[in-house]
């Protein structure tokens, strides 16, 4: 049986790819940093691993990690977050000699994953995205003219809209640039583009150079209400949006599996690239219940098996159901938000992204993690950047 190991394994994306690979016949092992979590208890996996956290002991994993694929082995290894999909790009030429995966190479990688690289790429070839500045050109004092405020300051690394911080001017970017630099690194300043506008989601699998699988979300709602993760997607057509993400993918030469955000401004209609997620996101279920299996197509590359091309059937909806009740529950208009909130919930294209009657554990530990973070006062600082 063909062993593939999912590291960051705690994941709540980690739940569905586990299930999939199940299903396919392969060996699933989840390497986890904590066992409070979605991914460490579904019943999908054959075993897991408690091991140093690929974030913030990215030396120490790798320690443990070479040990491991010593004395146990793995055939292919996929990451769940962008820590591990990093930690496995930069450790390319060490590590594709003992286990396979499809992860660009370093500077392929960065080119995507680094938002403010990104955001020059774009530019360069005329794609669609906000106006942005590298922060690290600047000189106080003589900034260029032209530049629209409000603005975001971002990280060039970073997810979740951690280190973002909204400014009205040049003034106040450097009354803030310092401390979210000491703890961010390099950041890059956006043009601040206002809510209202529908945000997106493209996942697609390249090789050679070609789309062989896609998929386009469409987020309904977020927690928290402003800025925050979305809690209830639809999965549609836009193949407009797919050829503008495979372009980025085709110029910088990405191969494997990417996940765009994109969000439509309000003020013009125009639908503009944010980022590149070098994983599969958190709703990847909402791929795999349209009838796109990803976590086997993810599999099948690194092996350089056939790739199977799936009939894409969008109009699925996929709710984050612990997040979704704290939008109900946060959200003013009770009633006509509860009218919102109950419609879909029995239909047949519903379905749960945090859990399933067939692997109830994943749904009760990962809720109580999810919902600890969300109450965490320095979780909430960290995330509320847009919306000051």
């Amino acid at each position: 049986m063909i062993k593939v190991g999912l590291l960051d394994g705690q994941t709540i994306q980690a739940v569905i790819f586990a299930k999939q690979l199940k299903k396919a016949g392969y060996e699933v092992v989840l390497f986890c940093d904590t066992k409070l979590s979605y991914g460490y208890h579904t019943r999908y996996a054959h075993t897991k691993i408690i091991c140093p956290s690929t974030q913030k002991e990215t030396a120490k994993f790798h320690d443990f990690f070479l040990d491991y694929l010593e004395k146990e082995g793995l055939d292919v290894v996929v990451p769940m977050n962008d820590y591990s999909a990093k930690y496995l790009s930069e450790h390319k030429t060490v590590l594709q000699e003992k286990v396979k995966f499809s992860i660009p190479d370093y500077p392929i990688f960065m080119k995507g994953y680094d938002k403010n690289q990104l955001m020059q790429i774009c530019a360069e070839n005329n794609l669609p995205h906000p106006k942005s500045l590298d922060i690290s050109t600047l000189k106080k004092g003589f900034e260029p003219s032209g530049f629209n405020f409000p603005a975001l300051i971002k990280p060039n690394e970073t997810t979740g809209a951690r280190g973002f911080k909204k400014v009205n001017s040049f003034e106040e970017l450097w009354e803030h640039y310092g401390a979210i630099y000491d703890e961010f690194g390099n950041c890059h300043l956006q043009e601040f583009i206002p809510q209202g506008g529908i945000q997106y989601k493209v996942q697609i699998l390249m090789n050679d150079k070609k789309v062989i699988n896609s998929t386009v979300i469409e987020k309904h709602r977020y927690y928290p209400i402003n800025g925050g993760s979305s809690c209830f997607n639809r999965t549609i057509e836009k193949e407009e949006l797919v050829e503008i993400c495979a372009k980025v993918l085709q110029i910088i030469g990405w191969e494997g599996f990417a996940d765009f955000d994109l969000i439509e401004d309000p003020r013009n209609g125009n639908i503009q690239i944010m980022e590149i997620n070098p994983r599969v996101p958190a709703c990847i279920k909402a791929s795999v219940i349209s009838g796109v299996d990803f976590p086997r197509s993810i599999v099948a590359l690194s092996l350089n098996n056939p790739l199977e091309i799936y009939t894409y059937k969008p109009g699925k909806y996929l709710r984050y159901f612990s997040m979704d009740l704290l939008w109900l529950l946060s959200n003013k208009g009770k009633f006509s938000a509860f009218k919102q909130w109950t419609k879909r919930f029995f239909s047949a294209e519903h379905f749960l992204q945090d859990g399933e009657f067939t692997d109830p554990m994943p749904f009760i530990m990962g809720t109580y993690s999810g919902l600890a973070k969300q109450f965490n006062p320095k979780f909430r600082e960290q995330k509320k950047g847009m919306n000051q």
